[in-house]
């Protein structure tokens, strides 16, 4: 199964210095009736103007990556962490049971949010860092969030695996060597476009979920790439603050 995701199909916030454009995943997939896939309970992509402060703010029972592409904010909490996150120093955090933090931007910014689904809730809060070697990995798969604590460098508290990669025009790629048996993807186009098995083209801000599928990447021109990997099948806890299910439970 090859399913597309347009920028149409995004729930679009705006406020202040802030825009944020909304993926829920498993939204408008057939005989789903969750917001969510798998583990991957939302996608932010968001734009944040220099000096705008996210004032302190609740979470609890989300996975919450930071991964910023461009600009720097500081990053305050509740555990009396105060840290700048950048398109090198990527932030993970465990929200767990109760977690407060604030955001401030210090310069203009564009990244993704990313909430995940823990396994279990209540979990005891936790705030993870990871300076990169580099800003881009260049055509190649590297992972950067992940259930495995031996091979990902920031530890996701459910079976999720996050890579990326910058593809540079007219090169190919095809799907990294993974671990589980039952993958579900969802390959997320964060700058450029690409070209997916020569017959659908993603663009800024699309995506496309894959199971059971044999899968080759073009770039038509330079491409900023994130992929999500999750298990369906895996326990996972469904009702955290903002990666839980938005339909109405039945």
């Amino acid at each position: 199964m090859i399913k597309k995701i347009e920028n149409h199909q995004k729930t679009k916030y705006a406020k202040g210095g802030f825009k944020i454009e909304v993926l829920f995943p498993g939204k408008d997939l057939a005989n789903n009736n969750d917001t969510g896939l798998g583990t991957i309970g939302r996608i932010d992509h968001a734009n944040l103007r220099s000096e705008t402060l996210v004032p302190m703010h609740p979470h609890s029972d989300d996975e919450i990556l930071t991964y910023l592409r461009s600009g720097k904010m500081k990053h305050k909490d509740s555990e009396g962490i105060v840290e700048e996150v950048s398109n090198k120093k990527l932030m993970l955090m465990n929200a767990g049971e109760i977690f407060h933090h604030e955001e401030l931007c210090l310069e203009d910014e564009e990244g993704l949010q990313i909430f995940i689904r823990p396994e279990e809730n209540d979990l005891k809060p936790k705030v993870q860092f990871y300076d990169l070697p580099e800003i881009h990995s260049i055509n190649a798969w590297r992972l950067i969030a992940g259930d495995d604590k031996a091979a990902a460098p920031l530890h996701i508290k459910s079976k999720t695996s996050i890579y990326d990669m910058r593809l540079e025009a007219e090169k190919y790629t095809v799907l990294p060597e993974l671990q589980t048996n039952t993958p579900t993807l969802l390959f997320y186009v964060f700058h450029g476009e690409v070209r997916v098995n020569e017959d659908t083209i993603l663009s800024k801000g699309e995506s496309i979920i894959i199971k059971d599928e044999k899968i080759k990447f073009k770039a038509s021109q330079t491409a900023d790439l994130v992929l999500f990997v999750t298990d369906e099948n895996s326990k996972y806890f469904e009702d955290g603050m903002y990666s839980r299910n938005k339909n109405e439970k039945k």
